[in-house]
């Protein structure tokens, strides 16, 4: 039998923000209850009407389970100061909250909502300050309101929050319209969950428009995975089977959205599977694209050939400066580095690749000094906070991340989702030479934004290792380019003396040509341990990064890093990160925790941001605290301890690398994660002191040679090995490459050949 309990809001004893699930003390009837439900949003001191039952507890006794309940305006001048002083509106202590109740009375909720200007009349309520607390109010009556009418769909308040704070007001007329945009726009709302929306307002299963939409999301999920574009007959069958209707009507709504532009048909004669395999055969094949994938591609090709200009600098004055150069700073380059330099100086795009101990920042460096005997501007940069710190320690250069270099720019919407670059074709980089490191992460869209903002005859030198793995956006750019044969490429192969004594370079070498490698740990840097019980390496791994590895390598626990292949399974991620958070940085009183799905964030923790957030605003720090620098936006794959938790005002602080400090509303925990552990690919871009890795079974297509050797390549003073030496060779052994469908390469040779 459903019962009715009205009541303020006492305090609330434990809430999951991911999922709404809360436990709180209701004051009804001179009463304290103890109440549990999912709410949308609640705070302390408000009134609720909650309709539910009575249950028991078997430990906490008797409760009262809410099915549905509705906000209501607390009545008397105490539930309303008892209100605004719980923190439900940012910058209303105690002290203020009574001072407000005291002059307006039973009448101070209407004053905020229609009167805000009246605030002003409080002492210590600034014309500011007003408007801020009515904004406060109405943001918070918006937001259940939101709540209330996504309940119907079945959409939980972690994704409902989420939508809202996506659309806002916009929120209703999108769902009503076209819910397969929250697929597509929304991290955390797959096709199905759309789907699911669209059925329940009406939309049928063999509708065009549905079908439609599934071909657009298929072509999304595949750029995602890190294609551009699909075969046809491979978008064909995954739409099909997505969407459960027959592969001539998929056949049908793609000649339709051909016809609109939305998607682009091209013929060719290859495709791309693993290591570059090309198809045998003469036949063409239909592949499709989104027609923002194509268009990147063709534009970036465009603006590639633009910059791929000779200049007129003599051959031989260049070489002799090139000589000096040497004299001057003591450096004996090899051929290759020499080619590499005088390529810089003679064209307007240079490609450098390169495994490591091969001499890049060698040659970078004296690419840099060319051009500034030459008197020119220079601007450095690679994808990630990590790689730019390293270019600016190996090159004396200050360098930044390449959204940095084009100024990143929050949107004005607050959606936090979409942002733009300041630097573009209307307003370029002052530079004459920019030079991209890491270039095998950077995928099809960052690069077009580069490109954008690089105009006619600034040099661009581009460095990576195409060895590594690929971007984890859409793209094979770097590879690309080098395939295509079209652009000025050095291929730097020896292995300089100094590193050929390090193991880690002699074997990341072996391990990229498929050779095996010497496990007989008669090394100082490269180690295997043969375990076969994964308890045992767990025990192991933990035991090497709090205890062994840092004297070993002059370094903080923290600053070693655990990869590995999988998230899933026994020596996933997810299990590893549970584990090593409680040995490497266990409870105490004084750390500050906080709960979250399966696990919880506590002070001190090593967090990673998985998401791009253009909207989290940063700041640096100098001496006292004192603010030196601000900006927006946090990358995926950021790394940061957590340095404070404040559960009053919802939020925990985080110190990122460059020491940018981050303040999270809980309302965006879902971006982080622990990375004490961390998959192989989120440590793309980034070098560590020492890397653990732990291997022993897995998924053949997760067990390849290119994800070791981009492991090992990671260790700047220590690898060690722990598993199966099985699952080692065979890694080695597998050359499989997770297929991603690239053509960059193809635009670039198509343009050339029109004369383009």
């Amino acid at each position: 039998m459903q019962e009715t309990v009205e009541g303020i809001i006492n305090h609330i004893i434990f809430r999951n923000e991911e999922n709404g699930y809360t436990v709180l003390e209701l004051v009804w009837e001179g009463k304290e209850l103890t109440c549990v439900g999912f709410f949308q949003s609640v705070n302390e001191g408000e009134m609720i009407e909650a309709y539910g039952r009575y249950t028991e507890h078997i430990s906490y006794g008797q409760q009262f389970k809410i099915d549905r309940y509705e906000i209501k305006a607390p009545e008397t001048a105490a539930a309303m100061e008892r209100y605004l002083s719980s923190g439900a509106v940012k910058g209303v202590g105690k002290a203020l909250a009574a001072r407000i109740v005291k002059n307006f009375g039973d009448d101070t909720f209407r004053i905020i909502e229609e009167e805000p200007e009246r605030l002003s009349e409080i002492k210590g309520i600034s014309d500011r300050m007003a408007r801020e607390i009515s904004k406060q109010a109405e943001e918070q009556r918006n937001m259940r309101k939101a709540m209330l009418f996504l309940q119907q769909y079945g959409i939980s308040v972690s994704l409902g929050v989420r939508i809202y704070r996506q659309y806002q007001e916009e929120m209703y007329s999108i769902l009503q319209e076209n819910p397969y945009r929250l697929a597509e726009d929304i991290d955390g709302i797959g096709f199905k969950t759309a789907d699911a929306i669209a059925a329940r307002i009406g939309i049928s299963q063999n509708s065009d428009y549905r079908i439609r939409c599934g071909i657009l999301f298929v072509l999304s999920s595949a750029a995602a995975e890190g294609s551009v574009y699909l075969p046809g007959s491979e978008l064909t069958a995954r739409a099909a089977a997505l969407l459960g209707v027959p592969k001539e009507d998929i056949a049908t709504q793609v000649s339709n959205l051909s016809i609109e532009r939305k998607i682009v048909q091209k013929e060719h004669f290859r495709k791309m599977t693993g290591r570059e395999e090309e198809s045998s055969g003469p036949e063409k094949e239909r592949i499709v694209y989104s027609g923002y994938q194509y268009y990147l591609e063709l534009n970036t090709a465009r603006m590639l050939l633009s910059l791929n200009v000779v200049c007129e600098d003599n051959d031989e004055e260049i070489d002799r400066k090139i000589e000096r150069l040497e004299k001057n700073s003591r450096v004996v380059l090899e051929p290759e580095q020499k080619k590499a330099v005088h390529c810089a100086a003679k064209n307007g795009i240079l490609v450098m690749t390169g495994g490591p101990g091969t001499g890049k920042t060698t040659t970078i460096n004296e690419i840099l000094r060319y051009f500034e005997a030459e008197g020119l501007e220079l601007r450095l940069a690679a994808p990630t906070g990590r790689a730019a710190k390293r270019m600016t320690e190996t090159t004396g250069y200050e360098a930044s991340t390449i959204h940095r270099l084009l100024e990143i720019s929050a949107p004005s919407d607050d959606s936090g989702t979409e942002a733009h670059f300041e630097r573009n074709e209307q307003n370029p980089l002052e530079a004459d030479v920019v030079i991209i490191d890491e270039m095998s992460m950077v995928d099809i869209a960052l690069m077009h934004a580069l490109l954008s903002a690089v105009a006619v005859g600034t040099r661009l030198v581009l460095v990576g290792d195409v060895d590594q793995l690929p971007s984890v956006g859409p793209g094979a750019v770097l590879k690309d380019i080098i395939r295509s044969d079209v652009f000025p490429c050095i291929r730097l192969t020896r292995i300089f003396r100094q590193a050929a004594t390090s193991d880690i370079v002699v074997n990341s070498h072996k391990i990229n040509h498929g050779e095996q490698i010497s496990l007989t740990n008669q090394s100082r840097d490269f180690f295997f341990l043969r375990r076969t019980d994964p308890n045992l390496i767990i025990s192991n791994v933990i035991e090497l990064v709090r205890d062994k590895l840092p004297p070993y390598v002059d370094a903080k626990p923290f600053d070693i890093q655990v990869l590995t292949p999988m998230r899933k399974g026994l020596l996933g991620v997810e299990r590893l990160n549970r584990i090593l958070q409680d040995y490497l940085n266990p409870p105490s009183p004084e750390k500050g925790e906080k709960l979250f799905g399966d696990g919880k964030f506590r002070v001190g923790d090593k967090v990673m941001q998985i998401r791009n957030n253009y909207q989290l605003e940063w700041e640096m720090r100098g001496k006292y605290g004192i603010t030196v620098e601000r900006g927006q936006g946090v990358f995926n794959g950021d790394m940061g301890i957590i340095r404070e938790m404040n559960d009053f005002a919802s939020y925990l602080s985080i110190e990122f690398d460059e020491g940018r400090f981050v303040d999270y509303p809980y309302s965006n925990l879902e971006e982080l994660e622990l990375s004490y552990a961390v998959t192989i690919h989120k440590s793309q871009g980034s070098e560590y002191p020492a890397v653990v890795l732990p291997l022993l079974t897995g998924p053949r297509m997760l067990f390849t040679r290119n994800l070791l050797y981009t492991a090992v390549t990671r260790a700047r003073k220590c690898v060690t090995i722990l598993g199966s030496e099985e699952a080692l060779r065979s890694m080695i052994e597998n050359e499989t490459e997770q297929s991603r469908y690239t053509s960059l390469d193809e635009r670039i040779l198509e343009l050339c050949s029109l004369g383009k």
